[in-house]
């Protein structure tokens, strides 16, 4: 069984934090370092990724605008240093490297227009967002394989405010109404462009069914925090596995900045994979991840989060198997 992290990293030491990320599991991704400031986390960094399509910082708040702003600008020249620092540590890295960028829901719910209002209250210009970050992040893959040819680039796509979407439960810029539930259609439409190999959601309330399929949003796997997971998610989810969806399980709690030792994630891994019944297809099939981003961890926590991750994925082969 293999594993993986989320994003974010503590800290602004790049080249520790993204060694860390090569070294200490087996699918490494490329961290974020929100500590770095706003162009660094999560909205900040999908918008410096868009092509074609301005923003700026003002007073707070990200919005679009007519020209790239100075923050934006930053957001670039950031992501360009993360490149550059992969790069650096990643020479003869071969197979999936994972990245991740937020979602075109969860950027159009935290993006003004303009004028003021939310991106997600206008059609055409979340159209226009979603179409500028699907081209942004074709041009971002294709310069880390062409930075490392012996990598294939594993897309993320964070979309913490997708259910919120879909229940009409994003509030408006003001905060005293709702933003009206925006049909499944648009929304598997906005999200297939990226072509997304996961779709990663640390909200409660994902409708996972919709992720995949021709008819849905085409993600060959979800990325879930074990603890939001309803009975009703894992008679989905169980499907999909057998039909040869992943499932990249967010297993180790992050909530607290200190996580379980390897027998308690083990106990909490096996009570819900053994259900399933599926056996050895599961170690072919899930990825063992921490629930979400670490950047509140110290940096000692996090290696051993990861390290005790490690040690119930070499554990699962055999457990599952019986």
């Amino acid at each position: 069984m293999r594993t993986s992290a989320l994003g974010s990293l503590p800290g602004t030491d790049l080249g520790a934090g993204v060694r860390l990320a090569l070294e200490s599991v087996s699918v490494p991704w490329l961290p974020e370092f929100p500590a770095r400031g706003p162009w660094a986390g999560m909205i900040g960094r999908a918008l410096g990724v868009l092509d074609g399509l301005g923003a700026e910082l003002d007073a707070g708040a990200w919005k679009l605008a007519s020209v790239p702003g100075l923050d934006q600008r930053r957001a670039r020249a950031a992501l360009r240093d993360d490149l550059d620092v992969l790069e650096e540590n990643a020479q003869g890295l071969t197979g999936p490297l994972k990245i991740a960028v937020t979602g075109p829901w969860t950027l159009a719910s935290s993006t003004l227009l303009p004028l003021g209002g939310r991106v997600l209250g206008d059609r055409v210009a979340r159209r226009d967002l979603a179409q500028a970050l699907a081209c942004g992040v074709r041009d971002l893959a294709g310069e880390i394989e062409k930075r490392l040819p012996g990598v294939s680039v594993l897309l993320q796509v964070d979309e913490p405010s997708l259910p919120a979407v879909l229940d009409g439960r994003v509030p408006t810029e003001g905060g005293y109404f709702r933003h009206r539930a925006v049909d499944r259609a648009e929304v598997a439409e906005l999200l297939r462009p990226l072509g997304g190999q996961v779709v990663h959601c640390c909200a409660a309330g994902l409708e996972v069914g919709l992720m995949f399929g021709e008819r849905g949003a085409g993600f060959a796997g979800v990325a879930l925090d074990q603890d939001l997971i309803t009975p009703a998610d894992w008679d989905v989810l169980g499907a999909a596995i057998e039909r040869g969806h992943q499932l990249w399980l967010g297993c180790a709690p992050t909530a607290s900045g200190t996580g379980p030792d390897a027998d308690a994630l083990t106990r909490r891994v096996l009570g819900v994979l053994r259900p399933l019944e599926l056996g050895p297809v599961l170690s072919e099939r899930v990825v063992l991840t921490p629930a979400c981003g670490l950047a509140g961890w110290a940096p000692g926590q996090v290696s051993a989060l990861l390290r005790a991750v490690n040690v119930v994925a070499e554990r699962m082969d055999d457990e599952l198997s019986r």
